[in-house]
């Protein structure tokens, strides 16, 4: 068994999980890594332009694959500013890990430069911390890492990396690639469940969570249209089920329809199958009474921890989600009690993402109502965080599994690195990242990384020149007392050439179409502006009244 380094054990574990994209900024704590991945052509490293941009890309890669998305950094600076992109997969059931270099054995715990115990910062935004000493149990560290990401509830893992263990020779063992263990439920298990949809009277299923495959998707739809139920998706999980289903009821989160909301309170049986019913998903927990709901609660999840974590539900089911949408597909009942609700959930559903008037600047509705008619059914959406997102949400409509990817963690700066990743994973899909001034330039300077690339992906700026949630909710609750939330933004349609990408701007939805046209013939990257105005700061809503009453 001949010696290797620690950074070729490390390389080595990464080819053997197929790992094809890894992305990162380079840092002098892992040039030896950085050296045996020359060696590993099947390795690609994505030189990125900020560690937040590489930690939110490695997230999207994640979330779109399945497979535990790679990202390397340097330590210190370079890990905490990755942090956001390890509390996003945290809090999103993403597999993720995060490679992080370390100063050497000998100088830990005399902070020396940039060291940050890892354990310490890491301990309640990932699964598992740890720093590998011995370069002979590098694969065992990484076999374990791919498999702690991807088992029960799906979530980042970080790895410490000693420069001194990375060029120190020995021999280990190599180690296969690592997959999930799927649980699947017991059979009473699914006959409960069945018993208590039986004698349901107003039922309804929400999905949701990490660890879901094409095959689940499509199990659960059988499931649902089987027994006509109405079905909704979680927050930001829009494209777990077909917005044009008749079944499809709409999602939940941040302002969702409020016949949606009324439906759910007033059922007598909710099936939740995956999401771990947190915060954003129950309307600030005012959906479900905690902590114990009225309705009967099935709560179907991967991660044992979280169920009866906040609300005690009446049947309680750990499995892996596709082992448990397979259960669900067999499962058919009498739906005589709810006939015709899932088809006045969907008519509801219709109603609520009629494009609505705009008071001022381009109507995002319409836009936005266009792409929905006008995209690929496989095209990607991606988004960060902010009241533009709520426009994309309502009138956005997802047909087909793993076209949307955004942060149920709320974090801005994240829909340009996503789509910049999902461009690359999937080369031949459409791929539109839609931002808001405030939140593109979080992450906007990743646009060299598009170019450098060539990954073609069509960026949207709503320029309105404040940011849009937080001046909302100052107007609602300090009405008049602006403070902290005017934006003096850049000619984003300037910036964007600087960097070799096409740049357009449009003042009126009616132009958007043509500007897109452009944007698709570029076969560059391209930034499309749109003149937004901060009186139209949410769907129905205007800026100026929001103090009133």
């Amino acid at each position: 068994m001949p010696k290797r380094t620690g950074a070729q054990h490390l390389v080595d574990a990464l080819a053997a999980n197929q790992t094809d994209l890894v992305f990162g900024v380079p840092g002098e704590s892992y040039l030896a890594v950085l050296d045996a991945l020359v060696d590993a052509p099947q390795v690609r490293f994505i030189t990125c332009r900020h560690e937040a941009g590489a930690a939110n890309m490695a997230e999207a890669h994640g979330k779109l694959t399945g497979r535990p998305g790679v990202c390397m950094v340097t330590r210190g600076p370079g890990a905490t500013h990755a942090s956001v992109g390890v509390h996003t997969a945290m809090q999103d059931s993403t597999p993720m890990i995060l490679l992080v270099g370390q100063v050497a054995r000998s100088m830990r715990d005399r902070e020396a430069f940039q060291e940050v115990d890892y354990r310490r910062f890491f301990a309640d935004q990932c699964k598992w911390v740890a720093e590998i000493d011995d370069p002979a149990r590098v694969p065992e560290y990484m076999a374990r890492a791919y498999a702690t990401a991807m088992n029960g509830r799906p979530g980042p893992v970080v790895l410490a990396l000693p420069e001194d263990m990375l060029v120190e020779a020995a021999e280990a063992a190599a180690i296969g690639g690592a997959e999930p263990a799927r649980a699947a439920p017991a059979r009473r298990d699914i006959a409960q469940l069945k018993t208590l949809l039986s004698s349901a009277k107003r039922p309804f299923v929400l999905l949701g969570g990490g660890g879901w495959t094409a095959q689940a998707v499509r199990d659960a739809q059988a499931f649902v249209e089987a027994n006509d139920l109405p079905v909704g998706c979680s927050f930001r999980a829009k494209d777990y089920y077909d917005n044009t289903r008749p079944n499809y009821a709409g999602d939940v989160g941040i302002a969702p329809n409020p016949k949606l909301a009324e439906r759910i309170r007033d059922a007598d049986l909710v099936i939740a199958l995956g999401p771990r019913l947190g915060e954003m998903t129950t309307s600030g927990y005012t959906l479900f009474e905690p902590p114990v709901p009225k309705q009967a609660l099935v709560h179907i999840h991967p991660g044992a921890e979280e169920l009866g974590r906040v609300y005690q539900p009446a049947l309680a089911i750990n499995a892996s989600i596709p082992e448990a949408a397979r259960a669900l597909k067999s499962v058919k009942v009498d739906a005589t009690a709810w006939a015709g609700e899932a088809e006045a959930a969907h008519a509801e559903f219709e109603r609520f993402t009629t494009p609505v008037d705009a008071p001022a600047g381009a109507n995002l509705s319409k836009v936005f109502a266009w792409l929905s008619e006008n995209l690929p059914k496989d095209a990607i959406v991606t988004n960060g965080a902010g009241n533009y997102a709520a426009w994309l949400h309502r009138f956005y409509k997802h047909k087909a599994w793993r076209t949307q990817l955004a942060p149920t963690s709320g974090a801005m700066g994240y829909g340009v690195p996503a789509a910049i990743a999902a461009k690359l994973a999937a080369p031949r899909r459409t791929v539109v990242s839609v931002n808001g001034d405030g939140c593109f330039l979080m992450c906007g300077q990743e646009l060299a990384t598009a170019a450098r690339y060539d990954a073609r992906v069509i960026f949207l700026i709503v320029d309105n020149g404040v940011y849009g949630t937080i001046r909302m909710h100052q107007e609602r609750d300090y009405p008049g007392r602006v403070s902290g939330t005017d934006l003096s933004n850049p000619d984003f349609v300037q910036y964007a050439k600087s960097f070799g990408a096409l740049g357009l701007s449009v003042e009126h939805e009616d132009e958007f179409p043509e500007a897109f046209a452009k944007a698709k013939r570029a076969r560059r990257p391209a930034v499309i502006v749109i003149r937004g105005d901060s009186e139209a700061i949410a769907p129905g809503r205007r800026l100026s009244e929001m103090g009133r009453g």
